[in-house]
């Protein structure tokens, strides 16, 4: 029954990441807590290690849109102006079910960093330029994140059977 209810949790927290929630840290928890206090034994080190992924994955999702937003010209402003409207973009998108959360954050990356190049005194075009980077770094990120995540549930699933 906990293995049944890990994987449930497990396809929940998978499916929540896209939408900009710590879904990967959610795999965490629940692969702790039925280590810990349920009937599956996953291991220390299979705790450790998908920890560590999910560590990996939140460093990349901020790598990944700080890099594109330069790779395409922006600054250090139009950067935080990503990072910060892809969150605010997150949070906006809910109310639209399913995709909203995603088209927020892609849509909110995008202004962030427009506006704060705009913000900086950037020429339009160079602004535009740098906030495709970080529409596309975001997409990017997410992708990855989720990626991270298959692997977590994977590994976590693969050490509760084996």
């Amino acid at each position: 029954m906990t293995f049944l209810l890990l994987a449930i949790i497990l396809g929940c927290a998978l499916l929540a990441i896209p939408f900009g929630l710590p879904g990967t840290w959610l795999m965490v928890l629940a692969a702790f807590a039925a280590d810990r206090f349920g009937d599956v034994p996953i291991g220390a080190v299979t705790l450790v290690g998908v920890a560590l992924l999910a560590l990996v994955a939140e460093v990349l999702d901020l790598a990944l849109s700080a890099r594109y937003t330069r790779k395409y010209g922006g600054s250090s402003r139009g950067v935080w102006g990503a990072i910060l409207g892809g969150f605010v973009g997150a949070i906006v998108g809910v109310p639209l079910p399913i995709i909203g959360s995603v088209l927020g954050a892609l849509g909110g990356s995008f202004a962030g960093a427009l506006a704060f190049e705009v913000w900086g005194g950037a020429s339009h075009d160079a602004a535009t330029r740098a906030a495709t980077g970080a529409a596309i770094g975001r997409a990017l990120a997410i992708a990855s994140k989720a990626a991270a995540g298959c692997a977590i549930v994977a590994w976590v699933l693969g050490a509760a059977l084996f």
